[in-house]
């Protein structure tokens, strides 16, 4: 791990005055949650095509259920990592104004940030695409799925982002709305490949933001949008981080 540039991003988001983060499915790999693309993911059993696109949920809701099923136990029985944890203190500290996440597995909001955009939805909850009934996937049990809507017997759909589906309104306009006004973005845990939301921090790059890489191995963002990349696991290294500004902010008269 470079001390060097621990010190440097530390000192980076103290001079901030509108720091946000930025995370991707790296970041939750230390909760044991696998990345969906990666060897071993659910995209190399399940084609995507198949159970993860909107329209064929609407062909055949049951046979998509059989990978959310999966998909849920994995995300429902994560707990949040120390860099979960950092991200919650840095806003807790009041240096970091929002995380935009791409993840749907709520574990933001777990290690306690309260400001947390969900790009790509939540896996907690469960909503009716035909009367728009919600309820929270906590608590379903074996023998409710596929679980169905009790008012218009529709199998219900996490209210997740699948492929073919629109981004949320709102987040994409929370989203779009702090990655123009940053002045400082840590992006964490993704390889910023899938669009829109891998336009993020170039759009903050171009308002002048300093965006700070935290990824395990280098990614298109390097050297061309992040001014820096600190390599490593994201759970070792926010942590140090969020020490290393208490330090500082300590040591400052």
């Amino acid at each position: 791990m470079d001390r060097g540039l621990i010190r440097r991003a530390a000192e980076d988001i103290l001079k901030a005055r509108r720091a946000v983060a930025f995370t991707g499915a790296g970041i939750s790999v230390e909760s044991g949650i696998p990345d969906f693309r990666s060897p071993g993911g659910l995209w190399s059993r399940f084609d995507p095509d198949e159970y993860a696109h909107i329209e064929a949920f609407r062909r055949d809701p049951e046979k998509v259920w059989r990978m959310l099923r999966e998909m849920l136990e994995l995300t429902l029985g994560a707990k949040p990592n120390p860099a979960h944890r950092a991200l919650a203190e840095l806003e807790e500290l009041g240096l970091l104004r929002a995380v935009i996440t791409q993840n749907v597995d709520g574990l933001h909001q777990r290690a306690g940030s309260r400001e947390v955009i969900e790009f790509h939805g939540t896996q907690d909850w469960l909503v009716c695409l035909g009367c728009g009934w919600r309820r929270p996937s906590e608590g379903i049990t074996p023998e409710e799925i596929p679980p169905r809507c009790p008012h218009c017997d529709l199998i219900l759909k996490p209210d997740v982002v699948f492929f073919g589906e629109p981004i949320p309104w709102q987040a994409q306009r929370r989203a779009l709305e702090e990655a123009r006004s940053c002045d400082l973005m840590l992006v964490v845990g993704t390889s910023a490949v899938v669009f829109p939301a891998g336009e993020l921090p170039i759009l903050a790059k171009r308002q002048g933001a300093i965006v700070i890489e935290i990824n395990k191995e280098p990614t298109v963002l390097t050297g061309s949008i992040s001014d820096y990349l600190i390599q490593g696991e994201a759970g070792k290294t926010l942590p140090l981080i969020v020490q290393e500004v208490k330090r500082l902010r300590h040591e400052t008269p």
